[in-house]
């Protein structure tokens, strides 16, 4: 375990990276991402405190996601076979609500997408640019739009 004083924008983690670690967020906020042949940008999942961050992908094989710091950040890197009961649990969560997010990408509506963004990100939902949020969600920044004027209506 090494504690990293991480600052905004730096990445910790790049597309095809070898020995991929796992990030225990002790303050700030990271997220993990891919980048299409197009270059756009798809946020997988955002670690704002006390969440575990990591690409699933085994030791010696090339990572899928980039990880990079949306604020300065404060974690502890883990090594893939230092993994602790507890770290454990807490990625068994975190495939959890993958698993959700997932299924909801299949299935929900926008503002179905968008409320339960909210449930299980309420701290973030300021501190990180609506273009990120709307990429989460798999929509356009103008849908987002749309779908909060929408949600507020409710």
């Amino acid at each position: 375990m090494k504690r990293l004083q991480i600052k905004k924008g730096q990445i910790l983690q790049r597309n095809g990276d070898l020995n991929s670690k796992v990030y225990h967020v002790q303050s700030g906020l990271l997220r993990s991402y891919s980048i299409d042949n197009k270059g756009r940008e798809h946020i997988y999942m955002f670690a704002p405190e006390n969440w575990i961050i990591a690409d699933s992908v085994p030791p010696q094989t090339p990572c899928d996601l980039f990880i990079d710091a949306l604020e300065d950040s404060e974690v502890i890197q883990i090594t893939k076979d230092n993994v602790s009961v507890t770290d454990t649990q807490k990625l068994i969560k975190r495939l959890e609500i993958l698993q959700q997010r997932i299924i909801m990408l299949m299935s929900a509506s926008a503002i179905e997408r968008y409320e339960h963004f909210i449930e299980t990100y309420p701290d973030i939902v300021q501190r990180v640019p609506q273009k990120m949020i709307a990429s989460y969600l798999g929509i356009t920044p103008e849908a987002l739009s749309s779908v909060k004027r929408k949600h507020r209506v409710k």
